[in-house]
């Protein structure tokens, strides 16, 4: 009657456990609060245990494993082919409990806290720019509706901060008033993007393996940091292929019958690696119409396909050589340059 596997589906408040014994026979099948968790699971003799790979997961994982336990992670999607009929709290539990013993069944390995902690960096910087782009295309549209309108990029957003600091046109007393609040909040969060970029910067300084993928064309400090901290182990991939269509940077199949039949990228994974990648071969890309005979794959590429087809082909590219890098060391080599014939 021993419990040897467990499928832990948590939530905020309400846990919900199902163990089984060596023979696979249900052994306990209840439902914990929050504070029950730890002393639950300390009173047991350590087993395995399943959880799904959503919020708050990798914490638990943490804990849990300081109390002996083996804990693996599985992502949601792989788990809802093991759910029978109607979901709920147990018929989750008990699909967790039948995955996490299946021998091909993909796990995600456990954040540390450092790791996780250098992800948020990522992640309110993101957050932070999502909600500034919001206050310049506020600012832009208050200014228009005055008949004020400037041109695109920073220049033009100088212009109208110049009028609402009131040079130049004057704007109606309520009208100032309102956009002076939404000048001082892009201030604001200026300044707290510069000040989490340092931090990244320094962490990008003392990482050398951050060191290492940056020297690839397109992979900036944001991506080398973005890449180093989500990936620790690399050799969790067999190869660099892997790698980027864990991203999400592979096509879609939908073949059968053997024929083969590839659509859009899959848009699986890790969305913000994915964009980071895709954002620096549009750079990459930008610079090899400036100077084709430096980029001599990319233009012929270009030549025949579509940009955006080309900017994720090169994203891929990118993708695996920063594993390559992760995996077995070394530094970016630019391919020697094959002369005309």
């Amino acid at each position: 009657m021993q419990i040897t596997t467990i499928g832990l589906d948590i939530a905020k408040n309400v846990f919900q456990v199902h163990g089984i014994d060596a023979s696979e026979k249900v052994v306990v099948r209840k439902q914990l609060r929050r504070s029950q968790v730890l002393a639950f699971f300390k009173a047991l003799p350590p087993c395995l245990i399943g959880m799904e790979a959503c919020a708050t997961a990798h914490h638990w994982a943490r804990e849990l494993t300081k109390l002996g336990h083996t804990v693996r992670l599985m992502p949601a999607r792989d788990v809802k082919a093991y759910v029978k009929r109607n979901k709920n709290d147990a018929a989750d539990a008990e699909a967790i409990c039948e995955a996490v013993r299946r021998p091909t069944m993909r796990f995600v390995q456990v954040k540390s806290t450092e790791q996780q902690s250098q992800l948020m960096l990522h992640r309110v910087r993101d957050l932070l720019m999502r909600q500034r782009t919001q206050v310049i295309n506020a600012l832009r549209a208050h200014l228009a509706e005055l008949g004020i309108t400037a041109a695109q990029g920073i220049a033009g957003l100088k212009e109208l901060l110049k009028i609402i600091a009131g040079e130049g046109e004057r704007l109606p007393v309520d009208a100032q008033a309102s956009l002076v609040v939404l000048a001082a909040e892009l201030q604001a969060m200026q300044t707290l993007i510069g000040s989490l970029e340092k931090r990244l910067m320094a962490q990008h300084r003392k990482s050398e393996a951050s060191k290492r993928v940056a020297t690839i064309p397109g992979i900036a400090v944001i991506g080398a940091t973005a890449i180093t901290a989500t990936v620790t182990d690399p050799k969790a991939f067999r190869s660099g292929r892997d790698f980027a269509a864990w991203i999400g940077l592979v096509p879609r199949q939908d073949s059968t019958g053997g024929k083969q039949k590839l659509g859009p990228i899959s848009k699986q994974g890790d969305r913000y690696l994915r964009r980071i990648l895709v954002v620096g071969a549009h750079a990459v890309l930008k610079l090899a119409k400036q100077k084709p005979e430096k980029y001599p794959w990319l233009t012929q590429l270009l030549a025949r396909k579509p940009f955006k087809v080309v900017a994720v082909a090169l994203a891929n590219k990118m993708a695996r050589t920063a594993w390559a890098l992760l995996a077995h060391g070394g530094t970016y080599r630019r391919p020697a340059l094959v002369a005309a014939q």
